[in-house]
């Protein structure tokens, strides 16, 4: 049986053919915001802004792309031989739509006869927000303030998350604060998975706990959105945001006639979309508690499934919905690869000292911090290498393995309250050093396996269109 993947991340969206009777991908396209769709001006998957904290982007950049990819498919491969569709995006990011919204659903969803020229056509006079605040954006802050004056700890032991200026629901609080107008005229407000979910079904399709769970607003305990948190971000809000969806719950959704034109079958079903980290989670087969994974990235990025609901007593670690039933966790450490490639550069060593030959003659056990962003996990303001013994003086074996030992013992540290794993699952460029792989299996206490998988999302949102069918 083969299922279908769609990834909307930050600069592309992607779509991944799944066999999950070989358990193998079949086929990967996919479609880059600036390479392949310049007119939205948009080179890195946003709008260029003087303001460093404002990050956002034209959704109608998201629809153009997932035509085009789905075009890309149908070239190449018989998309009529798919079974069923599943999804992520990016997550926090955030479509405003106006009552336009739903008669362009039906006109989708009934498109043998009355079809819109595109979806960009069809959903443009929808938008009452022409452009989407994603993930990146973080101006938000005095909405976050406001938030933690109001509701402090609750805030986080309801929705699983502190105040982010990020999250979905500080960026509507602007919105409110900034637009009063164009808020009052919004009659649904979309995450990007459950918009992009919406248009391929031509339904009002719901959020699911993964995504909702990465907006400040949903009740993690209840899995409904929290009526006193809503009711104070905004008003009306509850009444503009979509129905959620609760893992295993009956959401039945099929494709749109709409896009039969890309060959596909009719009515094939589709599943709720969930936010990428979730997919992520499921696409590298962690969604069971007793494996963690490690992406080392940009940032370094810790996961895995929980049995059930709790919080980082510290405050900085985020509690999502796990697409296959319970939670999961994430942790976010800014100074990841970036930090690492800095660390290298100082030194001016080649990959193979940093990866391997630093690990075999190092003789100190001290550890240094290389805090050359602001860091949020915990919270340390940029300020270079901090070490606990005579930087200048280390030779540089020691310099590279006590920053290894600093950052993968800071993330043991701060991800104690998850529990502990047997198995830690290592993905990203840096997953090719045998020194850190080392350091992160002997700090754990756990085994290390390499993923190969290089879309782990897509994949993800594949195999829960695969469940879906079975």
């Amino acid at each position: 049986m083969l299922t279908l993947g769609i990834d909307a991340s930050t600069q592309s969206v992607k779509a991944l053919v799944y066999d999950s009777e070989a358990r193998r991908v079949v086929t990967t396209v996919s479609v880059n915001f600036g390479r392949n769709l310049p007119e939205f001006g948009s080179p890195d998957g946003f709008l260029p802004n003087p303001d460093m904290s404002v990050r956002r982007a034209n959704p109608l950049m998201w629809l153009a792309a997932l035509e085009m990819v789905l075009g890309k498919l149908q070239a190449t491969f018989d998309t009529s031989s798919i079974a069923a569709i599943g999804g992520d995006g990016q997550q926090h990011g955030s479509v405003y739509l106006n009552a336009k919204w739903f008669p362009a659903l039906r006109a989708i969803r009934d498109s043998r006869t009355s079809r819109p020229e595109s979806l960009c056509a069809a959903v443009s006079p929808c938008l009452s927000r022409r452009e989407s605040p994603i993930w990146m954006d973080t101006s938000t802050t005095a909405e976050c303030r406001a938030l933690d004056r109001r509701f402090g700890g609750y805030l986080r032991e309801t929705t699983g998350s502190p105040a982010i200026e990020r999250f979905t629901l500080p960026q509507i609080m602007k919105f409110v604060r900034e637009e009063p107008a164009a808020y009052d005229a919004t009659a649904r407000i979309h995450l990007v998975s459950s918009f992009l979910c919406s248009v391929l079904s031509g339904e009002d399709a719901p959020v699911d706990t993964g995504d909702g769970a990465g907006m400040n607003a949903l009740n993690l305990r209840t899995l409904a959105w929290d009526e006193d948190i809503c009711g104070f971000a905004a008003p009306g809000l509850v009444k503009r945001l979509p129905s959620v969806c609760p893992p295993g719950a009956a959401c039945p959704l099929r494709l749109a006639p709409y896009f039969e034109k890309f060959g596909f079958r009719p009515g094939i079903p589709v599943v709720p979309f969930t936010g990428d980290n979730p997919a992520s989670l499921v696409g590298t087969g962690a969604d069971k508690p007793g494996v963690a994974v490690v992406s080392l990235g940009t940032s370094d990025v810790f996961f895995a499934a929980m049995d059930s609901f709790q919080t980082d007593p510290d405050g900085y670690g985020h509690v999502f919905g796990n697409p296959s039933g319970g939670f999961m966790s994430l942790a976010c450490f800014k100074n990841g690869s970036l930090a690492r490639e800095r660390v290298r550069a100082m030194i001016g060593c080649d990959y193979t000292f940093f990866d391997e030959t630093a690990f075999e003659r190092a003789k100190g056990t001290g550890r240094a911090f290389p805090y050359f962003e602001s860091e949020i996990t915990p919270i340390h303001p940029a300020t270079g290498i901090e070490a606990d013994f005579d930087w200048d003086a280390a030779d540089n074996a020691d310099k590279v393995v006590s920053v290894i030992r600093g950052q993968v013992g800071n993330m043991f540290d701060r991800t104690r309250w998850i529990g502990m794993f047997d198995e830690i699952r290592v993905t990203g460029g840096a997953s090719r050093s045998r020194g850190i792989r080392e350091t992160i299996a002997s700090t754990f206490g756990a085994r290390v396996k390499v993923l190969e998988v290089t879309d782990s999302a897509a994949l993800g949102g594949a195999i829960l269109a695969t469940r879906q069918v079975k």
